[in-house]
């Protein structure tokens, strides 16, 4: 949302899913996408199938490069190196749109003078991917009449997270690919109300609609609504609270997120939690994370519960309950409302979930035609402005929200971590297709268990042999934060150096290993890449 937000005005998806099959030519980078949003995936087999051309970025040989007309298997965290110089030969090769650019963006010249350094050659030696393919793949998306770029966590859980998003909005930008049928840039969310859940401002900046907290009309409009004194002053990321933990953060509330499962350097995510006077957590089982807290309040289950989720493609979609809530479960809604009322807060006197979505559209811009009566129908895509409005399927038509496009000038840095005789290999992380996250559900089901049982460690073949590692035996992965011990696989998936494990099982805590560093501007973790040495258990 950072990058986005900063370059074109609006941090979502600018084109529909339906769009998926429009392309001439589709980008998608850091997103393995047949196994992490495999219903939306084969919308891009279908565009293939019809003729489009597929360019795979991933340092992986995923099944999505596989399926791929070129893949560019550049090393771990060289995304901006890759990006760089895709753009030097567009520039180089005369493929810039110069009416877009005159019309509608602003930072060309500063970006054109930037590019100079960003040689194919130059980049092949930092990401491994060979000057003739950046080559191709760069002149391939300059020249189509409608490219799309695609991407998910693995160009953000970086260090230069904000830097990759960047750098492939310059693409996009530079030649026009916007505001259009099957063009655009579309990050795909990393669950199901993702989305959502910026909209309603679960953020440290922003109030719901993604309206600054620090804007002084802003302040005025939610003090007017709400009827309390809001603060001017930015939040805390979650990184941040939980360094703050038993310092200046004393109590710590989690609801749906198994936290010393998914997020980084699992060990001091741990000692934080525990250095806090009181935690609670609200859920829909005894997670890992449940079982730290002092409090548990049972959540309803999606099927359990009247709601809206917005979807990737920022549709609000009804969830309707199909069953009561078992025992004392109750609406996360509810359980928050009860909370601030017995902590003396007024205005939670709400009665059902329609009432907090109505409050939203009077509150939210890209809401403000909406009802919960009108979301039933699930056709909008925000934003929705006034009534009567048909919604926004297609952003950036005509005029950016911030006015014109911004072109920014990211430079290339290493990882916050880079390999060394102690840690001579790369680890990068993931999800598969069997399961769902850190397993809260899909490990309660007997299907995703039969498939997908435990953890392994994807190692390639030669480097099993090379490394004295046996394939199905257990192996020793350790980081400079801590050591798993999980099951070898041979497979040729990852390239040699390269080791991939999910962060899935709390059996094999991934995430003990990760957390070397974070991005600058969005303190997100860099999951991506770590530095680990293995060896035989």
């Amino acid at each position: 949302m950072a990058g986005l937000a900063a370059t074109l005005g609006r941090g979502a998806m600018s084109n529909p899913l339906a769009d998926m099959e429009k392309p001439d030519v589709i980008f998608c980078i850091g997103t393995n996408m047949t196994e992490t949003h495999p219903v939306a995936a084969t919308r891009l087999k279908k565009a293939q199938a019809r003729g489009a051309t597929l360019i795979v970025a991933d340092p992986r040989r995923i099944p999505l490069a596989r399926r791929a007309d070129l893949h560019l298997p550049l090393r771990v965290g060289t995304d901006v190196a890759l990006l760089g110089a895709m753009a030097h030969v567009i520039e180089r090769e005369g493929l810039v749109d110069e009416t877009f650019l005159a019309e509608r963006t602003e930072g060309w010249e500063r970006l054109r003078e930037h590019l100079r350094a960003f040689t194919p050659e130059w980049a092949e030696g930092i990401c491994g991917v060979e000057a003739a393919d950046i080559e191709r793949a760069a002149i391939a998306y300059g020249r189509a009449e409608r490219g799309a770029i695609y991407y998910t966590l693995g160009i953000t859980e970086h260090i230069c997270g904000v830097d990759n998003v960047q750098s492939l909005c310059n693409l996009m930008l530079m030649t026009g690919n916007v505001g259009r049928p099957g063009t655009g840039i579309n990050p795909m969310r990393g669950q199901n109300n993702i989305q959502g859940a910026g909209d309603v401002g679960a953020l440290p900046n922003h109030f719901p609609g993604f309206q600054p907290v620090t804007d002084p009309a802003n302040q005025e409009k939610f003090e007017r609504a709400w009827g309390v004194r809001v603060d001017l002053q930015k939040g805390m990321t979650k990184v941040r609270a939980l360094e703050r933990a038993g310092e200046k953060v004393f109590g710590m509330l989690i609801c749906g997120e198994n936290t010393v499962v998914s997020d980084p350097d699992a060990g001091h995510c741990r000692r934080a939690l525990g250095s806090l006077e009181h935690l609670v957590v609200i859920d829909i089982f005894l997670t890992e994370t449940a079982e730290l807290a002092d409090v548990v309040l049972p959540a309803s289950a999606w099927g359990e519960t009247d709601g809206v989720f917005t979807n990737t493609e920022r549709r609000p979609q009804r969830v309707r309950a199909a069953v009561a809530p078992p025992g004392e479960a109750r609406a996360e809604w509810w359980i928050v409302s009860q909370l601030a009322k017995r902590l003396g807060a007024g205005g939670f006197d709400y009665e059902s979930a329609a009432q907090v979505f109505d409050e939203l559209c009077s509150l939210s811009p890209t809401y403000h035609g909406l009802s919960w009566e009108l979301v039933a129908e699930g056709r909008h895509q925000w934003p929705v402005p006034e009534a009567g409005h048909p919604g926004t399927p297609l952003l950036h038509i005509g005029e950016f929200p911030r006015g014109r496009g911004l072109f920014t000038t990211p430079e290339y840095r290493d990882p916050a971590e880079v390999t060394d005789e102690d840690y001579p290999v790369w680890l990068t992380t993931g999800r598969r297709l069997a399961h769902y996250h850190t397993r809260t559900m899909s490990g309660r089901s007997a299907g995703p268990e039969f498939l997908v049982p435990e953890e392994v460690v994807e190692v390639h073949p030669a480097d099993v042999a090379a490394w004295g590692l046996t394939d199905g035996e257990p192996a020793i992965l350790a980081s400079r934060r801590g050591s798993v011990v999980v099951k070898v696989a041979a497979d040729d998936t990852s390239p040699r150096g390269t080791v991939f494990s999910s962060f899935s099982f709390s059996e094999v805590p991934v995430n003990v290993l990760t957390g070397s560093g974070y991005d600058p501007i969005t303190d997100t973790a860099e999951l991506k890449v770590c530095p680990v040495r293995i060896e035989p258990a």
